[in-house]
């Protein structure tokens, strides 16, 4: 019935979505299981894409060749740039989408990606011969053959979904869990654990007052995702989101349901989000607070469910309820469905290579929550370099990997593999030590020609990206030549307060006072708009943030040649760490199972101190 395929992705969340269109794409025969044809591409929790640390993740996808970046534009209702007080490595962007839309356009995409099939079934098993996959046996009894197998499983891996004292299984409210695959695992040798996560009660738009919340419109200019040409919404179309808070009150009606939570009486044994916690985890774990954020979030452009963000819970429903109502603007709330938790199977990555490839099994990939993450972003990124990998092993080709100093998806696999998580892992800037190199606005320049030499980013990519940087050091060249008088730049200077010049000198330096920016420059000193000419507005944004911090980013590539140096120094896999005595116990524990590749991975795990690494550089010296 089927034929055999390169490449057999399980599940169609965010990282099953990717792996299939990467895979195929780059030429690979692709088969995507999943449960529900339905559900392809579901916005489980908030309908939002991006954010801190996260938007940068969705820009890298995009400049690779992935379609998060090109969906989360066209279904976009609201854009926001966060951080835009602060540093340009800290600058992140974020959409507030349609759900639905979200998933109607990620299975148009999909179904118009060639070499991709389809398959709505539970898979319950392996096909595993002599170490290596073969394939996957469905519910049905259905035998599908592959080269490689991509497992994207979220949250349905055994999924218990928890309101208040009432349990039951599921991947999702209303969808039942994925059962088989954990325990065949476990019996290959797989080490498996649980996590929880959770979602907020959804609500009718109408039964809310938002006249007395705060008022949170988009931004006055649109960048979006994708560095392609993608058709977006115009400023003035944006929906507005909303902000109100919780207070003592409402805290002291959730605190009423404790005896009956799940968590509380030990139901959930699974860790929960330490960065996203359930409204009853803040309020214990953060007492002194008088009051918590709330965001209220729309569903999309026709409909008038709401999400409300920050209120995330598994309490008793009419204790979410009682609690809710007593919150400004909800006094007459209306719940389409309680909040709730669910959790879940997963395998402490650990066990993987760098590829996301499975250290016992040949073939065999894991890729999202499976992995112990959480996020939408942070999946498809796993998605993509799965599928990117997979399809490479199928043709025989030499893997992919990301560094820390490339993306901050290497940052994530290499936290991944070389710390595995106890808790539900998610991206932030701090993570990345090079956040200065990995910025937003660069992704295209970092990843596209990568992606492009891979056959995922296509030749109109790599002409943008070609263009951009031509225009940008046309820029640049620009203003280090442009010759600037006192009597055409003092008066925009007095104008935003800054010191009068006192003799002639070049745009470029002018440029690098602080509080100047290269687009109130060119409205203000009569002629560089004409020396400039007609760039696109982020390209003279790129021009700029080069200009602006070419220190630090010299600084910084400096650093990553130094750490090169360990990341050259191979460790052969049959290296025997028990013989290395002056190493600590944990150190040896933990470099005998992970296996590092390298003295540089080596040096990134949990309980390996430098100390130990420069026992292992000396050993390795001789």
């Amino acid at each position: 019935m089927f034929p055999e395929y390169d490449v057999i992705v399980v599940g169609a969340g965010h990282a099953g979505c990717e792996a299939a269109a990467a895979a195929a794409n780059m030429g690979s025969k692709v088969m995507l299981v999943t449960m529900n044809m339905q559900t392809i591409a579901q916005m489980s929790c908030n309908p939002a894409m991006g954010g801190i640390a996260k938007g940068q993740i969705v820009r890298e996808i995009d400049a690779l060749g992935g379609y998060s970046g090109i969906v989360s534009d066209k279904s976009m209702i609201q854009f926001r740039m966060l951080n835009r007080s602060k540093g340009p490595g800290m600058w992140s962007p974020r959409t507030q989408n349609d759900r639905m839309l979200f998933a109607q356009l990620w299975r148009e995409m999909l179904e118009n990606t060639p070499n991709l099939d389809f398959w709505q079934d539970m898979v319950k098993g392996l096909i595993v011969s002599r170490g290596t996959v073969k394939g996957v046996v469905t519910g049905m009894g259905q035998e599908i053959y592959g080269k490689t197998v991509v497992l994207t499983n979220g949250t349905f891996l055994n999924g218990v979904i928890h309101v208040g004292e009432k349990q039951f299984g599921g991947g999702r409210m209303g969808e039942k869990g994925a059962t088989g695959i954990t325990e065949q695992l476990v019996e290959l040798g797989f080490e498996s654990a649980r996590l929880k996560t959770g979602t907020p009660p959804r609500v009718d738009g109408r039964s809310l007052d938002y006249s007395k919340m705060e008022i949170q419109e988009g931004d006055e200019e649109i960048v979006g995702f994708s560095y392609l040409p993608v058709n977006r919404i115009k400023p003035e179309q944006q929906r507005c989101c909303w902000i109100t808070y919780t207070s003592n009150e409402v805290h002291e009606i959730l605190k009423t349901g404790f005896e009956q939570s799940p968590m509380y009486q030990g139901r959930i044994k699974g860790s929960g989000p330490r960065y996203c916690p359930s409204i009853e985890d803040k309020i214990s774990r953060f007492a002194e607070r008088e009051r918590h954020q709330l965001f209220v979030e729309p569903e999309g452009w026709n409909t008038v469910e709401i999400y409300v963000n920050g209120f995330s819970t598994s309490l008793p429903e009419d204790v979410q309820f009682k609690a809710l109502k007593m919150v400004p603007g909800f006094e007459n709330v209306k719940f389409f469905r309680p909040g709730y938790a669910i959790e879940y199977d997963y395998f402490p990555p650990t066990q993987l290579q760098f590829t996301l490839e499975t250290k016992l099994i040949s073939g065999l990939y894991f890729a999202g929550q499976i992995n112990g993450t959480t996020g939408y972003e942070e999946a498809a990124c796993q998605g993509l370099m799965a599928g990117i990998n997979a399809h490479r092993k199928a043709q025989e080709k030499e893997p992919v990997v990301l560094k820390r100093s490339d993306a901050y998806i290497g940052v994530l696999i290499d936290d991944l593999i070389n710390k595995g998580t106890d808790e539900p892992y998610r991206m932030f800037t701090s993570r990345a030590e090079f956040r200065t190199l990995l910025r937003q606005d660069n992704a295209d320049l970092r990843l596209t020609p990568l992606g492009h030499e891979i056959g995922l980013a296509s030749d109109e990519r790599m002409e943008r990206v070609n263009a951009k940087m031509q225009d940008v050091e046309r820029i640049k060249n620009i203003l280090a030549e442009y010759p600037v008088e006192p009597t055409a730049a003092n008066p925009f200077l007095e104008k935003i307060g800054s010191s009068p010049m006192t003799e002639k000198g070049r745009a470029m330096k002018l440029l690098l006072r602080p509080g100047i920016s290269l687009k109130d420059m060119i409205q203000e000193i009569p002629g560089l708009k004409e020396a400039v000419g007609d760039s696109d507005i982020l390209n003279l944004e790129q021009a700029e943030i080069q200009a602006k911090y070419d220190v630090y980013i010299e600084k910084e590539k400096e650093l990553v040649k130094k750490m090169a140096t360990l990341e050259d120094m191979v460790i052969p896999q049959s290296f025997n760490y028990d013989k290395l005595t002056a190493l600590s116990a944990e150190a040896r524990q933990k470099l005998a199972k992970i296996k590092p590749g390298t003295l540089g991975q080596a040096s990134r795990i949990s309980g390996v101190n430098p100390s130990d690494v420069q026992i292992l550089m000396v050993y390795m010296g001789r």
